[in-house]
Order: C-alpha cells, then sequence, then structure tokens
C-alpha cells in the first residue's frame, strides 16, 4: 500500500464522518449527497489502487 492509497482511504472515512455529522444536524440534503458522493468517490479510488 502506497501513501497515496491510505492518504485517499483515510480522507473517504473522514468524509464519511463528515456525512453523519451533517446528516445528524439537519444540514441540506444536498449538501449530504455531494458529501457522501465525494466520501465514496476517495473511498473506491484509494481501494482500487491496492489492486
Amino acid at each position: 500500500m502506497t501513501g497515496l492509497n491510505t492518504i485517499l482511504i483515510v480522507v473517504g472515512l473522514f468524509l464519511a464522518g463528515g456525512v453523519y455529522s451533517f446528516w445528524k444536524q439537519g444540514m441540506p440534503k444536498g449538501v449530504v449527497v455531494l458529501l457522501g458522493f465525494g466520501s465514496v468517490m476517495a473511498l473506491v479510488s484509494g481501494i482500487l489502487r491496492i489492486q
């Protein structure tokens, strides 16, 4: 696992925590969806780069 993979996975998990926090605070759904999309993209790209 290279450094970039680790960074992408950590950023994805950080954004996933932000999605949960924003959802609990009642933020607008557009913000939550956009942040969730960014989280999924970072996690998937980090995981796919491992292979």
